[in-house]
């Protein structure tokens, strides 16, 4: 049974050295969030209630920044710099969505999201605000009700003007989304159970990477809700969503440590504009190779799955199946989306010669 090494992998150093058309930092930082709220208690309130407005992208931001600071006391097994929290992936590419334009109104009934209208508006016609609301304001509330940022903290989201759907509360979301409050619920308690655990450290970050990535995907599942909004985007834009969705499994069933630098280096290729009619990758004239490159690799991993009757996405969750079989699958995954001179026939190839290898 061949097994991935090393030295199967080619260096990722020009790779990550190029410069991509995407902004995803501001001074080595997510995109406003020097702006975004630091602590709960720069949130607005009523009635000792936080009342948070989650359609802006400011205050969304700041959601991420407080977990990020409420959470980072746990993450000691994450390694020993500010910036290696899991979450930290969730601010960028919030941060890519924005300065892409995919927040803004696709309806052009409205100048939410634009630079010459509300530019810090974020859409609820949006199809990636809808699906970020999953991975914001649901992990926000858990974390709340699980007393991250201390005990009796109550939120009540602002719904958004003249839209539906959207939960606001805990027990709201809890009601209309279960499994999803389940599992970041799940994440936050192991957080705090890690904290005494005699576990060795790289078992601890495992452990987490696993409790984080299964409340991701349970927000990415429940996120099928926003599908309706998909009608107001172009078909190649549709295709690429549903690509980026795809190529989630895989990222998830690695426990990939989306760290600011490693998130940073994988959201960089992401377009950085909405897809229109005739947009063909990888020649996409107004895109740069890095995109046209990332953009061709998510599709090729969509259809490999689609003929092969999803069969390549249960075969990488088999081999997935130890932390050391998990840290090469990160490894391959880097070569994959970020050198174009790794054949996508070599990534095809390794995965169906390894089998099950734990």
């Amino acid at each position: 049974m061949e097994r991935l090494t090393a030295s199967c992998l080619l260096p990722l150093a020009l790779a990550a050295s190029v410069a991509y058309s995407a902004v995803i930092l501001d001074n080595g930082a997510p995109i406003m969030w020097a702006q975004a709220a630091a602590r709960v208690s720069e949130l607005p309130v009523q009635n000792n209630i936080l009342t948070p407005n989650p359609w802006n992208f400011t205050h969304r931001m700041g959601f991420y920044r407080m977990m990020i600071a409420a959470t980072d006391p746990f993450m000691g097994c994450m390694g020993t710099g500010a910036t290696e929290s899991p979450i930290w992936g969730l601010p960028l590419q919030f941060g890519w969505m924005l300065t892409s334009g995919r927040l803004a109104d696709p309806t052009g009934a409205t100048t939410c999201g634009l630079e010459t209208g509300d530019a810090m508006c974020i859409s609820p016609q949006s199809w990636w605000g809808c699906v970020n609301h999953f991975v914001t304001a649901l992990p926000f509330l858990s974390a709340a009700q699980q007393g991250i940022f201390g005990q009796g903290v109550q939120v009540q989201m602002q719904a958004p003007e003249g839209s539906e759907g959207y939960c606001t509360t805990y027990t709201d979301c809890s009601t209309s989304y279960p499994n999803v409050m389940m599992k970041w619920d799940a994440f936050f308690q192991g957080l705090n159970a890690s904290t005494n655990a005699s576990l060795p450290e790289n078992e601890k970050k495992d452990s987490i990477l696993g409790l984080y990535w299964d409340a991701h995907m349970a927000s990415l599942q429940a996120a099928a809700a926003c599908r309706a909004k998909q009608s107001h985007y172009s078909a190649p834009e549709v295709n690429f969503a549903f690509n980026w969705l795809n190529s989630a499994e895989y990222v998830a069933a690695a426990n990939f440590q989306s760290t600011l630098e490693k998130s940073a280096m994988f959201l960089a290729p992401l377009p950085g504009r909405v897809l229109q009619e005739g947009d063909q990758a990888p020649n996409i004239a107004d895109m740069t190779p890095e995109e046209n490159h990332m953009l061709s690799v998510f599709s090729w991993m969509t259809y490999m799955n689609t003929i092969t009757g999803g069969a390549l996405v249960r075969m990488w969750r088999s081999i997935m199946c130890s932390a050391a079989m998990r840290e090469k699958g990160r490894e391959m995954l880097e070569q994959l989306l970020l050198n174009p001179g790794f054949a996508k026939n070599t990534f095809f190839s390794i995965i169906t010669s390894m089998g099950t290898s734990c």
